[in-house]
């Protein structure tokens, strides 16, 4: 059942971003929630995106969603950790990096799927 709290919050963080970066972050919030349908979501108001994990504890989040002017950052708890033969997983955090995602093609890349994936198993 959708939150419609969460989506609202979404639509929130989403106002007045080009019509392009909103379609391409509800593509990407569709490609979280399809690869991980038990996700847990939470608008962070704050930092302006909306967070992945098996919960919301600081140790159970895995991605979020953060919508910037021309283009949508993927950002991956473990990206440090993960397989980035592609390159497309970009960064120099110590643990989270990112896959920048300009389109909802791109979204639904083969690239972005494997890297949610590798996030994924990454914590199983």
């Amino acid at each position: 059942m959708p939150d419609s709290s969460v989506d609202a919050g979404f639509a929130k963080i989403l106002d007045g971003n080009a019509p392009d970066v909103i379609a391409t972050s509800h593509a990407l919030r569709a490609a979280v929630k399809a690869a991980m349908p038990d996700v847990v979501e939470e608008v962070d108001f704050g930092n302006g995106l909306l967070a992945f994990g098996r919960s919301m504890a600081m140790r159970d989040l895995l991605f979020a969603i953060i919508p910037h002017k021309s283009h949508v950052n993927l950002q991956l708890a473990d990206g440090a950790d993960l397989p980035n033969a592609d390159g497309s997983i970009e960064g120099t955090g110590k643990r989270i990096r990112h896959v920048k995602v300009r389109s909802v093609e791109a979204a639904t890349s083969p690239a972005v799927r494997n890297a949610i994936d590798a996030q994924i198993v990454h914590v199983r």
